[in-house]
């Protein structure tokens, strides 16, 4: 209930806010987080490591970007020039007989990460199982 102050002739509410009730909620949820922040143990993420597979791949096929964003498909020492729209086709014809393949995709380094992940995504789409990327180990 508002309390009242009479000055003069009538008497007039009060309409001003009581702080204290709130900073004490605040101080105490300071303390809370002070006294718990040192007991919270930082989450760990787990990250793969690069290591050899348990199972060689009985053909490697390559995709290879180059700078000007061209495709090429390296199979067998074959270079055969590719489009995005062929890629799945022609993935699909050189992995047909094989039961264990892989497809590696090479992209030059100034390539835009976009190309690469349309080419991930056609290759998904192809319901291809086995799509890594190449790196370049640094000496």
């Amino acid at each position: 209930m508002p309390a009242l102050i009479s000055r003069g002739r009538g008497r007039r509410t009060i309409s001003e806010i009581n702080m204290v009730p709130f900073i004490d909620v605040m101080l105490v949820l300071l303390i809370i987080f002070m006294v718990t922040a040192p007991l919270i143990t930082p989450s760990m993420i787990d990250l793969p490591s690069v290591g050899k597979g348990k199972k060689q791949p009985d053909q490697v096929i390559q995709v290879v970007l180059g700078k000007d964003e061209s495709m090429e498909l390296r199979l067998a020492g074959k270079t055969i020039a590719v489009t995005l729209k062929d890629l799945s086709k022609t993935v699909t014809e050189a992995q047909r007989g094989v039961a264990n393949s892989a497809v590696v995709i090479s992209a030059d380094r100034n390539i835009k990460y976009e190309s690469v992940v349309k080419v991930m995504d056609t290759l998904q789409r192809a319901q291809v199982q086995r799509v890594g990327l190449s790196v370049q180990l640094e000496p």
